[in-house]
């Protein structure tokens, strides 16, 4: 039904609204980007198959070396200015630049330059060729696209008033509190959106953010904690749940000690007992991740990631400790209660073993980025999910990416990557793929332990609660039952 207003709430708080700032995955930031800005592309939930929206069509016909990327035609930004080439390239080519600071640096850094051939139409020139770019789209902050008349006014006059051609603009925005939207009358997919109203809000916590739903305080929420999705479905609520491989990661960095050397890494890995884990984090409701591959993949092999080998484990760490070299780390956590329950259970697991000591210290979210960018860390918890290997493998463990954070440098990985990157055929790309897998499972730069669950949890009168990509909900699509 047309008309209403509705709540969304998110994972965290926006620090910016710049499209190319915000992050197009769950835990970020991504119906936001969705409401201002719209998507050039999104995919098909269940398929997986590549859907177009503010683009025409985007084809390659050099097996991904080059591609064309085509808009609808007549295409404005809410302030009634052309959506056009131009300002695709503009955006792009901001992405390109490290002063912008992306959340999506890999992804733009594939694309060498772009062209603009006629009004409607770019040209992209790739770095190597990607026959999957459309998917390193569909992923990533590429796929907003704002004003670059509005981006060139500066940040703080941009945040104030965003231009982008999404389906809402911006009212208000109180900082650490609400974003205030309106419906966008120039958005170019009528009738939609649906809703007159969109105000979005962050809740961090998941017991606090499942109770304001049920209660009412809120309409939909964004949500990744597996908890709340079997509550969600034991009380009759919508629940849409993204099917994705891979899965949230213990990434070990491998630039300095104890994880330099890969008995350490084989230490901790053969002695984690995922099962208790999911007791201790998830009340037992999680779907841990047993191979890298969910079955539904055509990616699939049955060989299973890690094996839990308690005499192993207590042998590396005793062989390490007789060469001097006892492992000792800490685990940077979150300050969320989910990750302080992993690092505690992780830290209790290990304590039944000699020769390997756990130290816990908090990370605040606003020191999250530094740690990351700087290795500042041995153990922290990190997202390898994906629907499409391509760009997600290549993004964590290439050992060019800026998002390396662990600091695998193999070259048969590399080279199973890239395969897996530029292949055309599937045959070629599942080989390369079995590779990717068995390299992981030898060397260890990370733990898999829990299968991702972006979802949208909807009260009952809500309707049209669809996501693409990596949780990414789609607000032009939200209505109301009246």
């Amino acid at each position: 039904m047309p008309g209403g207003e509705a709540t969304v709430l998110m994972l965290s708080d926006p620090t910016t609204l710049d499209p190319a700032r915000l992050g197009n995955a769950y835990a970020i930031t991504p119906v936001l980007g969705n409401a201002l800005y719209g998507t050039l592309l999104t995919d098909d939930e269940k398929t997986g198959e590549i859907q177009y929206s503010l683009v025409e069509s985007f084809e390659s016909a050099d097996g991904g070396a080059t591609f064309t990327l085509k808009l609808r035609p007549d295409l404005v930004f809410s302030d009634g200015t052309p959506l056009d080439a131009e300002a695709v390239k503009f955006n792009w080519d901001r992405m390109r630049d490290p002063a912008t600071g992306t959340t999506s640096p890999a992804e733009a850094a594939m694309v060498k330059s772009t062209e603009v051939v006629d009004e409607r139409t770019l040209k992209a020139t790739m770095a190597t060729p990607v026959p999957n770019y459309a998917y390193s789209i569909v992923t990533s902050a590429m796929n907003w696209v704002a004003s670059p008349a509005a981006l060139q006014k500066g940040a703080e006059a941009f945040n104030e008033n965003p231009i982008g051609a999404g389906p809402f603009t911006l009212e208000r925005w109180s900082r650490q509190a609400n974003l205030d939207l309106v419906k966008n009358p120039r958005y170019w997919d009528a009738p939609k959106p649906y809703l007159d109203r969109l105000t979005l809000r962050a809740a961090t916590d998941s017991s606090q953010r499942y109770n304001t739903l049920i209660s009412g305080g809120a309409d939909v929420a964004v949500d990744s904690n597996w908890l709340n999705i079997a509550k969600g479905r034991k009380q009759g609520l919508t629940v849409d749940v993204q099917e994705l491989n891979g899965g949230t990661i213990l990434a070990l960095n491998m630039r300095r000690a104890p994880f330099d050397d890969v008995r350490a890494r084989r230490a901790v890995s053969a002695a984690l007992d995922l099962d208790a884990l999911n007791q201790a984090v998830y009340s037992g409701e999680a779907e841990m991740v047993d191979t890298l591959f969910a079955e539904g993949s055509p990616f699939y092999s049955d060989t299973p990631l890690r094996r839990q080998d308690k005499a192993t484990a207590q042998r590396l760490f005793d062989e390490l400790a007789a060469d001097g070299k006892p492992v000792s780390f800490t685990f940077s956590a979150y300050p969320s209660t989910e990750n302080r329950t992993t690092a505690e259970n992780i830290q209790a697991q290990l304590s039944t073993f000699n020769n390997v000591k756990v130290e816990i210290a908090t990370v605040d979210f606003s020191q999250l980025a530094r740690v990351r960018s700087e290795h500042d860390f041995d153990m922290i918890v990190s997202g390898g999910f994906f629907r499409d290997p391509e760009p997600g493998m290549w993004t964590v463990f290439h050992s060019t990416s800026v998002a390396n954070q662990t600091g695998i440098d193999d070259p048969m990985l590399d080279e199973a990557l890239l395969t897996g990157r530029t292949a055309t055929s599937q045959e070629e790309r599942e080989k390369a793929y079995t590779t990717v897998q068995e390299q992981l499972t030898d060397l260890v730069p990370v733990i898999y332990f829990a299968r991702v669950a972006p979802s949208a949890i909807a009260n009952k009168n809500v309707g049209g609660v669809v996501q693409y990509g990596n949780g990414s909900l789609r607000p032009e699509e939200l209505w109301l039952e009246k």
